[in-house]
């Protein structure tokens, strides 16, 4: 079952990093309300959703070519970060998740190959469906897998820079691991660069949250958040130029910011390797949950069978009342009398 996450959001922006020519955002302030987030990433797929979304920062692109991807990034402990592309406040800060994308991704196109990956590293949250299962077996999700993954030769740290950042406290370890699990996704996946070029669209969701803890260890105000926020904004933006790179220039990759949520994550999680459960009976005989292309979907058959009933009658009724006399094909060879009579 996919986890189902509360989030109480306050205050915030939504920015996007890189998108395709088919998705066209607009530059503006206008605000996001915090609920609509997965609508707009729902929408940039080209799936539909429950309810309109009068938002002028989406406008409507090339409706035969959608993204083959999407990658949302979730940041905690800062209300905005200096990223590059559009940006937008959010407003109505309320809970949201991806839920509804990624089981729109598993129903349609179930018998393909989606990678769908939502990952909250620092908690060690992570679900995995498709071919994720075999791409991402070797990414780091536990906290001792991503110490150990950090100290290996061809780590981040090796390369980055880290300032006032120390490898000996277990705060600032954490926030880099973060990052390296950013670099490691995009290792991984170009490795099997042909799921990126397949026909299934792809959602990864992402939840970082060690810049917050870097916060309140050290203080917002303190030379290694400013060093950690910098660092961030790289990281970000050098992973969104390789997923967007990887699948040729038709990704969409987002942030939302959030400074705290106002409410304890909870979601129901599945290992990665878990086997699918077989149905429980429903032992009260309740009905359906309602589908909201119910009525659309009644529409279009209703609509058509009676079409298809008038054009039957109509048909049956001329030719029951079709005079053979006009028709010179079938009577061309036979007797004028007979015709006559």
């Amino acid at each position: 079952a996919f986890y189902v996450c509360f989030l109480g959001v306050y205050g915030g922006e939504f920015s996007i990093l890189r998108s395709p020519q088919s998705v066209v955002f607009r530059d503006g302030s206008w605000p996001i309300p915090g609920e609509r987030i997965p609508d707009v990433a729902a929408l940039t797929m080209g799936f539909s959703v429950e309810e309109d979304l009068p938002w002028p920062g989406l406008a409507v692109g090339d409706l035969f070519h959608r993204p083959r991807a999407t990658v949302l990034v979730t940041v905690k402990g800062v209300d905005k970060l200096p990223v590059k592309g559009f940006s937008y406040p959010i407003e109505n800060a309320v809970p949201f998740s991806l839920d509804s994308v990624a089981n729109a991704i598993h129903t349609l196109f179930s018998e393909e190959t989606p990678v769908v990956l939502q990952l909250a590293p620092s908690e060690e949250r992570v679900y995995m469906v498709g071919k994720a299962n075999a791409v991402f077996e070797d990414l780091s999700v536990t906290l001792r897998q991503l110490r150990n993954r950090l100290f290996q030769d061809n780590s981040i740290l090796s390369s980055l820079p880290l300032n006032s950042l120390s490898r000996n406290n277990e705060v600032d370890l954490l926030f880099l691991s973060e990052l390296q699990v950013l670099h490691d996704i995009a290792s991984l996946l170009s490795r099997h660069k042909h799921l990126a070029k397949d026909h299934s669209p792809d959602l990864y969701s992402l939840e970082l949250s060690g810049l917050e803890e870097v916060g309140k260890r050290y203080g917002e105000d303190s030379q290694q958040f400013k060093d950690a926020s910098q660092i961030l904004v790289d990281s970000l933006q050098k992973f969104a130029d390789e997923m967007f790179n990887l699948y040729g220039g038709n990704a969409v990759v987002e942030v939302v910011t959030v400074k705290e949520f106002n409410s304890p994550l909870s979601r129901k999680t599945r290992s990665i390797l878990q086997a699918s459960q077989p149905k429980k009976e429903n032992p009260y005989n309740l009905a359906y949950p309602y589908n909201y292309d119910y009525s659309v979907i009644f529409n279009i058959v209703l609509w058509m069978m009676i079409g298809l009933a008038l054009a039957v009658i109509v048909i049956s009724y001329n030719l029951w009342n079709m005079d053979p006399g006009y028709d010179s094909i079938i009577y061309r060879m036979t007797n004028q009398k007979i015709r006559m009579d």
